[in-house]
């Protein structure tokens, strides 16, 4: 399957954001990222495979039984695309939604800036 932005974003949110198996996810990330990839969100900026791991492996820490799915379908142009999302408990309505955009270089990300919106009460 051709890495397309639409298909980089979806393939992000469930095998990167939302594998728990960190050999799993390291797999994904060299397959999906650039080496010097940047991920942004109101929390931190992390460089490279290993920062993006472990920010990873904290968010599943802090929310265990937690799942990402997407919202609607991705959409992209020319090295930019964009993909809504939610996350929360599985089988229950989502506790958290937020939008991934991303830029795209020889089809890996570059840099995932993740806007995060006010949390569902």
């Amino acid at each position: 399957m051709a890495n397309t932005i639409e298909n980089l974003l979806t393939r992000n949110l469930l095998e990167v954001f939302g594998e728990r198996d960190t050999v799993k996810r390291r797999s994904a990330i060299a397959a999906l990222w650039v080496e010097d990839g940047v991920f942004v969100d109101p929390f931190g900026r992390y460089v490279g495979y290993a920062a993006l791991n472990d920010a990873i492996s904290q968010l599943h820490a802090k929310f265990p039984g937690f799942v990402f799915a997407p919202i609607g379908a991705p959409q992209a142009f020319y090295d930019v695309g964009r993909l809504a999302w939610s996350h929360g408990p599985v089988g229950e309505p989502p506790k958290v939604t937020g939008l991934d955009v991303v830029t795209v270089r020889d089809s890996r990300i570059v840099v995932l800036y993740a806007f995060i919106d006010t949390p569902v009460t």
